[in-house]
């Protein structure tokens, strides 16, 4: 099969290592990070996308992201279906199951969870978008002083800063998802500084790309992927299947 894929940055190196392993034949767009910062953006990013890969060549649309703060709500297949992981975020996608993901959280809710693309997205440059305070999936870093200052004056701007520093104190764990093919690179020493200088402590997680796998294997059985057929758009499921079609 024909798969097109639509995938957030900071999924870069697992999802072009799992295309590699595919069967299918995958084409790969990636998005910026900074789309998480307003779902309205994100979503208005990639419907266009969607369409246009709608008259091409493909069996099927893969969307290689979560509900991410209903970002994903309102998107709509068009000629060809569209499939989506049954996951809140990305990180469910680095464990391999939303179970799994569950299980993690009750244990130590208080956990800030790293993965190669979330510690390389800035170095990425990508775009911001205007920011949403009710869309963000991480802290808002990308707020510079001196934009503050200009927009808001200089009280408002520190006011502001300590503000946004304050989401660091809900925390009491830092976790590096790792992966063996990953493991000559610096990313777990990136995050032991972090949760050093954040008083955190330091978890290191096995990595589960069997998920991320499926889906670009075109293995969507219902219990973890949407499939939403022509004509049909995704809505919040509360029952615990997170997505449904409409």
């Amino acid at each position: 099969m024909h798969i097109k894929v639509l995938a957030c940055e900071v999924l870069a190196r697992e999802v072009f290592y799992c295309a590699a392993r595919s069967a299918n034949t995958i084409d790969i767009e990636l998005y910026t990070q900074g789309l998480h910062d307003n779902a309205n953006v994100c979503r208005e990013t990639l419907q266009p996308r969607i369409d246009a890969a709608a008259r091409g060549p493909y069996g099927a649309i893969v969307l290689a992201y979560g509900l991410c703060n209903n970002a994903v709500i309102g998107i709509e297949a068009r000629a060809i279906p569209l499939v989506i992981p049954r996951a809140h975020d990305c990180i469910t996608l680095f464990l391999g199951s939303k179970e799994r993901y569950q299980t993690l959280f009750s244990q130590r809710p208080g956990t800030y969870y790293h993965t190669s693309g979330w510690l390389e997205y800035p170095d990425r440059g990508g775009d911001r978008v205007p920011y949403d305070p009710k869309s963000g999936l991480q802290s808002p870093q990308h707020f510079q002083y001196d934009a503050l200052v200009a927009q808001y004056g200089e009280d408002n701007a520190q006011f502001l800063m300590e503000s946004m520093g304050a989401w660091k104190t809900h925390y009491t764990h830092g976790a590096y998802i790792a992966f063996p093919w990953l493991a000559h690179l610096p990313f777990a020493d990136q995050v032991r500084r972090i949760c050093a200088e954040n008083a955190w402590e330091y978890l290191e997680l096995e990595g589960d790309l069997s998920l991320l796998q499926r889906l670009l294997d075109g293995q969507w059985d219902d219990a973890d992927f949407l499939r939403v057929g022509p004509g049909q758009r995704i809505v919040a499921d509360h029952t615990g299947r997170i997505i449904s079609a409409r």
